[in-house]
């Protein structure tokens, strides 16, 4: 794969060999704890690595925190840590992932790679406020729960960005009966009924 393939980033060829060791560890672990679908794993660049890789586009480079909620086998947040590690070296990245068995997959790719990551293995609900710049999440929860989310975990000028499929607009009217938010919608580049929603200014009703 050429960097050019990589979401439109330019990337070097480091980059691109850790991310392709973090592909063979996921598909090492998947067969025992369920990392991805495994009808995905064999074209895990696109559907995981590049759908990841996109959201690092619209987050500002050189922020202190970046916290991914329910980071599963790592998407979108390990990935844009694995990003980071060239372009944003000084961003701390907290994954957090209640089950352990994926919890421990994760700290394999983050000591394998030498990343700025930490991980949390505990219930969202259950951390405390982690004052983070950015909050990312894919396939999580619906998005008046995704708010509930972000509003804990950031900073008054942080934004959330969340991968969302064919039911957003739904979604974004749902939160709007509890939720104060500013919003910019952005096509997804994996999948052309999918966006990616940057979210800021969230504020309860």
């Amino acid at each position: 794969m050429s960097s050019e393939e990589l979401a439109g980033l330019n990337v070097s060829r480091e980059t691109l060999d850790r991310l392709e060791t973090y592909r063979l560890l996921l598909k090492k672990w998947n067969p025992a704890i369920n990392l991805v679908a495994k009808s995905t794993i064999d074209m895990a660049w696109e559907r995981h690595f590049i759908d990841s890789a996109q959201v690092f586009r619209y987050a500002p480079q050189g922020i202190p925190k970046w916290c991914d909620l329910g980071s599963g086998g790592g998407f979108p947040g390990l990935v844009c840590a694995t990003l980071a590690k060239e372009k944003s070296p000084d961003t701390v990245f907290t994954m957090v992932e209640s089950d352990q068995r994926k919890a421990t997959f994760l700290r394999t790719v983050v000591r394998e790679l030498d990343l700025n990551a930490n991980v949390i293995s505990k219930r969202i609900e259950d951390i405390e406020p982690l004052q983070a710049d950015i909050v990312t999440a894919r396939a999580l929860a619906p998005l008046p729960k995704l708010l509930d989310y972000a509003e804990r975990h950031l900073v008054k000028t942080g934004r959330g960005i969340f991968l969302k499929g064919t039911s957003f607009r739904d979604e974004l009217s749902k939160s709007l009966e509890t939720w104060r938010f500013n919003h910019e919608e952005y096509a997804s580049l994996t999948d052309s009924e999918s966006v990616i929603l940057l979210i800021g200014d969230i504020e309860r009703v």
